[in-house]
């Protein structure tokens, strides 16, 4: 194996009975990835379509039902060629950007969701403001932040890792996620502090602030006449969904990494699947059924295909 990091194969050891199962593999996840790619573009092709739609909540909707297809397109490809592969390796610079990528776009998923709330506030709490306030400008700001911020974060923690020693070339996974630092001659201090940083600014911080802002919009509804409260709850509800799944996969993520060794291989694989295997089924669902006028056009696009 050759030790200059940026030439080095990383060996993708957590697959289980691969010999065995590859192709049952390949078909389970090629389906569900179609599923994916399909029911998310769908909904993000009749918000676009729909003139009605054009409104900040729904343009949100779409920027994280994309975010979701980029987020399970930075896993699936490798996985579909693995699992039709003799072996199951990847090179550390590819293994790098798969972290990069997985990781920022997943931090995404936050900052948008917190903006989704922002919106839902200033909509329900301040709805004579909400013209002034919801500006094209501010909605343009809000999705650019949601994907710089990690990126930058995300790219200074890839180059640190990148600058790292490797000991070993053997990840006791299936994908490059935080387990890569497992690989590492030395744990950097710098490193860590980096990765709690990002941590606390990419997912604590906005996960506070939308947990607060929705507690917020409970407060001032109940406050209010049933229909508000109504008109309230078909709003929120899916965003609280989307955020408490997504929060749990991401705290399940770390806990993986943490505790990975004390789990049997078939355990850790079937819990690394769960990383990228319900978010981006669910997001669709909750978004086509629980919204209204998605659901109402969803229906007659399918009506209309039929």
């Amino acid at each position: 194996m050759d030790k200059d990091n940026n030439f080095s194969y990383i060996t993708l050891s957590g697959y289980v009975e691969m010999n065995k199962y590859r192709y049952l593999y390949f078909a389970v996840l090629f389906i569900v990835y179609a599923i994916i790619i399909c029911s998310n573009s769908t909904i993000v092709y009749i918000i676009w379509t729909n003139k009605n739609l054009h409104e900040p909540m729904y343009i949100f909707i779409a920027a994280l039902l994309l975010n979701c297809v980029a987020y399970a397109t930075t896993v699936y490809p490798k996985l579909l060629i693995d699992f039709v592969s003799e072996k199951q390796i990847i090179s550390y610079s590819a293994c790098l950007f798969q972290f990069f990528s997985f990781y920022s776009i997943g931090g995404t998923e936050f900052l948008l969701l917190a903006a989704m709330a922002f919106d839902r506030y200033v909509s329900i709490c301040k709805p004579l403001m909400y013209s002034t306030i919801m500006t094209k400008t501010t909605v343009n700001n809000f999705l650019i932040l949601a994907w710089i911020i990690p990126l930058i974060f995300f790219a200074a923690e890839t180059y640190m890792i990148a600058k790292a020693e490797l000991c070993s070339f053997d990840l006791k996974g299936i994908l490059c996620n935080n387990s890569i630092l497992r690989l590492h001659c030395v744990k950097s201090e710098a490193l860590t502090i980096l990765g709690l940083a990002t941590f606390l600014n990419i997912a604590v911080l906005p996960l506070v602030f939308t947990v607060s802002t929705y507690t917020k919009i409970v407060w001032v509804s109940f406050q209010k006449c049933k229909t508000f409260r109504r008109k309230a709850a078909e709003t929120c509800i899916p965003h609280l969904l989307v955020l408490i799944t997504f929060f749990y996969l991401a705290a399940y993520n770390i806990i993986i990494v943490r505790v990975k060794s004390d789990f049997p291989q078939i355990v850790n694989f079937i819990l690394t699947l769960q990383l990228f295997l319900y978010h981006p089924l669910l997001n669709p669902v909750i978004y086509g059924l629980k919204m209204k006028e998605i659901s109402k056009r969803l229906k007659l696009f399918c009506f209309c295909k039929a």
